[in-house]
């Protein structure tokens, strides 16, 4: 599959309906973005069931601004709508592999309980079970 160029009006949609999204926040200037553009390139092409989409930093500003973007490139993966992987920095081609397999790996019903749980534990409103010392 060609890689997907995100914007703030098909993000969403884009996210929605694939349950495999791997994001590669970039910019035209950035030297290690263009390097990190042939690896990700043969990676879509080697994994034709994922999407493989790609977000322009200058041009979507504001779709940058919302994810915090503030290291380019940042590769982002979200799974079943849960962004399960963010991490600025340009990735070799091995460990780009090996973390497609970690993702496509992991239980996203754990990852949903884990999410539930820690929301879960911020909103306990007594404090109970926080670990919060007493003043």
């Amino acid at each position: 599959m060609a890689t997907v160029e995100l914007t703030k009006e098909n993000f969403d949609r884009t996210v929605s309906e694939n349950p495999f999204v791997l994001i590669d926040f970039w910019a035209g200037w950035c030297r290690p973005c263009l390097q990190f553009a042939p690896v990700y390139e043969r990676a879509s092409q080697a994994h034709p069931d994922l999407v493989f989409a790609k977000v322009d930093t200058e041009a979507q500003q504001e779709l940058a601004g919302a994810f915090q973007i503030t290291s380019i490139p940042t590769l982002m993966i979200v799974r079943d709508q849960v962004a399960i992987f963010a991490q600025p920095g340009a990735l070799p081609e091995a460990a780009l592999t090996d973390l497609i397999g970690q993702a496509r790996a992991l239980d996203m019903d754990e990852v949903r309980a884990k999410i539930a749980a820690s929301q879960q534990g911020a909103q306990d409103p007594g404090g109970q079970g926080t670990g919060t010392p007493e003043a």
